[in-house]
């Protein structure tokens, strides 16, 4: 069985899912994949001690701070490749952007290959079932662009403003998925 509860936020309404113990997944309300996983239906529950301890860890987000990932019990489901990339999203620091590229080079060393597509990574960040805790709007295109954000590019671009990132030099683009 897995569970569900909403956190209200500076962007938007959060619904965050549990499988009671663990944090299983968090999606900015209207964003693409919205409840991938786990599957769905989630019962409404509101009291499990996770839910509390996510809430505090985004309170503390919103308000300044920048707590790390590893205070949560993170259970992401997904392929044993997507929950590398998701690893890898965990180690940037906040406040610092890296590229699709960059990041497959990082999931290629960690995998033990030779190489690993961006479009790859780009999927598996995608479909990151733990937005902003797991910080997949870290990551932009190779031009700086701001492609990829499934809760949209304006909430991608305030997270990274939020967290002091240098995003003067990026770009929103004219078209495409990420809008």
């Amino acid at each position: 069985m897995y569970y569900r509860t909403q956190y209200v936020s500076p962007i938007g309404t959060l619904t965050l899912a549990s499988d009671g113990t663990n944090l299983n997944g968090l999606w900015i309300e209207g964003q693409r994949y919205f409840g991938g996983t786990p599957p769905l239906p989630l019962a409404e529950e509101q009291a499990l001690p996770v839910f509390d301890a996510a809430a505090d860890w985004l309170e503390r987000y919103f308000a300044g701070a920048r707590p790390a990932p590893e205070e949560l019990p993170l259970r992401p489901l997904g392929s044993a490749f997507r929950r590398t990339v998701w690893q890898l999203l965990c180690e940037i620091p906040s406040g610092t952007i890296v590229t699709y590229g960059a990041l497959a080079r990082r999931a290629a060393e960690r995998l033990g290959r030779e190489h690993v597509s961006a479009q790859a990574v780009g999927g598996a960040v995608g479909h990151n079932p733990i937005s902003i805790i797991i910080p997949c709007h870290r990551v932009v295109g190779a031009s700086g662009s701001l492609t990829g954000y499934a809760g949209g590019v304006q909430t991608k671009l305030w997270l990274l403003r939020h967290e002091g990132a240098d995003t003067s030099a990026l770009s929103v683009p004219a078209r495409g998925t990420a809008l």
